[in-house]
Protein backbone atom coordinates (compact mmCIF):
# COMPACT_ATOMS: atom_id res chain seq x y z
CA UNK A 1 0.00 0.00 0.00
CA UNK A 2 1.23 3.60 -1.30
CA UNK A 3 0.29 7.25 -1.63
CA UNK A 4 1.68 10.44 -2.20
CA UNK A 5 2.38 13.56 -0.44
CA UNK A 6 0.98 16.47 -2.33
CA UNK A 7 1.70 19.22 0.24
CA UNK A 8 3.54 19.81 3.06
CA UNK A 9 2.70 22.79 5.99
CA UNK A 10 4.54 24.30 9.02
CA UNK A 11 4.50 27.22 11.06
CA UNK A 12 6.31 28.61 13.98
CA UNK A 13 3.67 30.51 15.39
CA UNK A 14 0.58 29.24 17.10
CA UNK A 15 -2.44 29.35 14.34
CA UNK A 16 -4.97 27.42 13.18
CA UNK A 17 -3.72 27.06 9.61
CA UNK A 18 0.12 26.10 8.54
CA UNK A 19 1.10 27.66 5.47
CA UNK A 20 2.20 25.21 2.83
CA UNK A 21 6.08 24.81 1.99
CA UNK A 22 8.60 23.49 -0.72
CA UNK A 23 9.92 21.25 2.02
CA UNK A 24 9.61 19.93 5.76
CA UNK A 25 11.97 18.25 8.04
CA UNK A 26 11.05 15.71 10.30
CA UNK A 27 13.32 15.12 13.49
CA UNK A 28 13.47 11.86 15.38
CA UNK A 29 11.82 12.36 18.46
CA UNK A 30 10.44 15.94 18.03
CA UNK A 31 8.20 16.42 15.23
CA UNK A 32 8.42 19.02 12.24
CA UNK A 33 11.88 21.54 12.23
CA UNK A 34 10.53 25.05 13.29
CA UNK A 35 6.79 24.23 14.02
CA UNK A 36 5.25 24.93 17.01
CA UNK A 37 3.80 21.45 17.71
CA UNK A 38 7.56 19.87 17.76
CA UNK A 39 8.52 18.30 20.96
CA UNK A 40 9.05 15.34 23.34
CA UNK A 41 6.48 16.76 25.66
CA UNK A 42 2.91 17.86 24.34
CA UNK A 43 2.60 21.17 23.03
CA UNK A 44 -1.23 21.80 21.81
CA UNK A 45 -2.43 24.30 24.48
CA UNK A 46 -5.32 22.21 25.27
CA UNK A 47 -3.10 19.08 26.71
CA UNK A 48 0.13 21.73 28.13
CA UNK A 49 -3.00 22.82 30.13
CA UNK A 50 -3.83 19.33 31.47
CA UNK A 51 -0.22 18.09 32.16
CA UNK A 52 2.69 19.69 30.35
CA UNK A 53 4.84 16.34 30.70
CA UNK A 54 2.95 14.45 28.82
CA UNK A 55 4.77 12.51 25.74
CA UNK A 56 3.82 14.48 22.18
CA UNK A 57 1.99 11.72 20.33
CA UNK A 58 0.81 14.31 17.85
CA UNK A 59 4.25 15.44 16.53
CA UNK A 60 3.29 15.34 12.83
CA UNK A 61 -0.52 15.51 11.73
CA UNK A 62 -2.02 13.76 8.26
CA UNK A 63 -4.89 14.29 6.39
CA UNK A 64 -6.37 12.62 3.23
CA UNK A 65 -6.88 15.33 0.89
CA UNK A 66 -9.85 13.31 -0.49
CA UNK A 67 -11.29 14.75 2.72
CA UNK A 68 -11.02 18.11 1.28
CA UNK A 69 -12.85 16.86 -2.42
CA UNK A 70 -15.25 15.64 -0.20
CA UNK A 71 -16.18 18.31 1.68
CA UNK A 72 -16.00 20.84 -1.49
CA UNK A 73 -19.04 18.41 -2.39
CA UNK A 74 -20.97 20.00 0.27
CA UNK A 75 -20.03 24.00 -0.17
CA UNK A 76 -16.59 24.17 1.91
CA UNK A 77 -13.15 25.28 0.30
CA UNK A 78 -10.66 23.85 2.19
CA UNK A 79 -6.95 23.62 0.75
CA UNK A 80 -3.58 21.63 2.13
CA UNK A 81 -2.71 23.20 5.50
CA UNK A 82 -5.75 24.89 6.32
CA UNK A 83 -7.30 22.51 8.98
CA UNK A 84 -3.54 22.57 10.78
CA UNK A 85 -1.75 19.42 8.81
CA UNK A 86 1.79 18.93 8.48
CA UNK A 87 1.61 16.71 5.75
CA UNK A 88 -1.49 16.30 3.07
CA UNK A 89 -1.84 12.91 1.41
CA UNK A 90 -3.45 11.40 -1.46
CA UNK A 91 -4.16 7.64 -2.16
CA UNK A 92 -4.03 5.91 1.54
CA UNK A 93 -6.88 5.05 3.71
CA UNK A 94 -4.76 7.49 6.86
CA UNK A 95 -8.37 6.61 9.10
CA UNK A 96 -8.51 3.14 8.73
CA UNK A 97 -4.50 2.84 9.48
CA UNK A 98 -4.14 0.81 13.05
CA UNK A 99 -1.84 2.40 15.86
CA UNK A 100 1.63 1.29 15.34
CA UNK A 101 1.77 2.06 11.51
CA UNK A 102 5.00 3.19 9.79
CA UNK A 103 4.47 5.41 6.77
CA UNK A 104 7.48 5.67 5.28
CA UNK A 105 7.90 8.88 3.46
CA UNK A 106 10.15 10.33 0.70
CA UNK A 107 14.00 9.19 0.98
CA UNK A 108 14.61 8.83 4.66
CA UNK A 109 11.40 9.74 6.67
CA UNK A 110 9.86 7.21 9.16
CA UNK A 111 6.44 8.16 11.08
CA UNK A 112 4.40 6.05 13.62
CA UNK A 113 1.34 6.22 13.61
CA UNK A 114 -0.04 6.97 17.42
CA UNK A 115 -4.09 8.01 16.68
CA UNK A 116 -6.94 9.91 15.46
CA UNK A 117 -6.59 13.53 15.45
CA UNK A 118 -9.14 14.94 17.95
CA UNK A 119 -11.14 18.28 15.84
CA UNK A 120 -12.22 20.89 18.00
CA UNK A 121 -13.95 23.91 17.74
CA UNK A 122 -11.95 26.05 15.62
CA UNK A 123 -12.38 24.33 12.80
CA UNK A 124 -15.87 25.73 13.01
CA UNK A 125 -14.25 29.04 13.41
CA UNK A 126 -12.35 28.24 10.06
CA UNK A 127 -15.95 27.73 7.91
CA UNK A 128 -18.53 27.46 10.07
CA UNK A 129 -20.63 24.25 9.82
CA UNK A 130 -16.78 22.13 8.70
CA UNK A 131 -16.48 20.63 11.63
CA UNK A 132 -19.85 18.62 11.72
CA UNK A 133 -18.08 17.18 8.59
CA UNK A 134 -14.66 15.82 10.44
CA UNK A 135 -16.19 14.66 13.35
CA UNK A 136 -19.63 12.64 13.66
CA UNK A 137 -21.29 9.33 14.49
CA UNK A 138 -21.74 6.30 12.98
CA UNK A 139 -24.98 3.95 13.21
CA UNK A 140 -23.98 2.69 16.26
CA UNK A 141 -23.81 6.27 18.01
CA UNK A 142 -19.82 6.05 18.21
CA UNK A 143 -18.09 9.40 17.08
CA UNK A 144 -16.05 9.33 13.89
CA UNK A 145 -13.47 11.24 14.02
CA UNK A 146 -12.13 12.21 10.04
CA UNK A 147 -9.91 15.53 10.27
CA UNK A 148 -6.45 13.36 9.67
CA UNK A 149 -4.16 11.04 11.79
CA UNK A 150 -1.52 11.92 14.39
CA UNK A 151 1.85 10.47 14.44
CA UNK A 152 5.62 10.46 16.27
CA UNK A 153 9.08 10.80 13.91
CA UNK A 154 11.05 7.68 14.27
CA UNK A 155 13.31 8.34 11.47
CA UNK A 156 14.12 12.22 10.33
CA UNK A 157 14.37 13.15 6.94
CA UNK A 158 13.04 16.14 3.99
CA UNK A 159 9.67 15.66 3.13
CA UNK A 160 8.62 17.47 -0.10
CA UNK A 161 5.48 17.32 -2.25
CA UNK A 162 5.28 14.60 -4.68
CA UNK A 163 7.25 11.93 -2.30
CA UNK A 164 6.18 8.22 -2.23
CA UNK A 165 4.64 7.08 1.13
CA UNK A 166 5.14 3.53 1.73
CA UNK A 167 2.55 1.98 4.36
CA UNK A 168 4.12 -1.00 7.08
CA UNK A 169 1.59 -2.50 9.06
CA UNK A 170 2.39 -3.75 12.55
CA UNK A 171 2.26 -7.32 13.35
CA UNK A 172 -1.54 -8.35 14.15
CA UNK A 173 -3.64 -7.96 15.99
CA UNK A 174 -3.60 -4.46 14.79
CA UNK A 175 -5.67 -2.43 17.31
CA UNK A 176 -7.50 0.56 15.65
CA UNK A 177 -7.05 4.22 15.82
CA UNK A 178 -8.57 6.47 18.83
CA UNK A 179 -8.14 9.80 19.13
CA UNK A 180 -4.82 10.83 20.84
Amino acid sequence: MSGTVTAVSSNSEYSFTKPNRASIVLLAGLGVEGDVHAGVTVKHRSRVAQDPTQPNLRQVHLIHEELFTEVGGEGFKVAPGELGENVTTRGIDLLGLPVGTLLCIGDEAIVEVTGLRNPCLQIDNFQDGLLRKVVGRDEAGNIVRRAGIMSVVQVGGMVRPGDTITVKLPDEPHRPLDRV
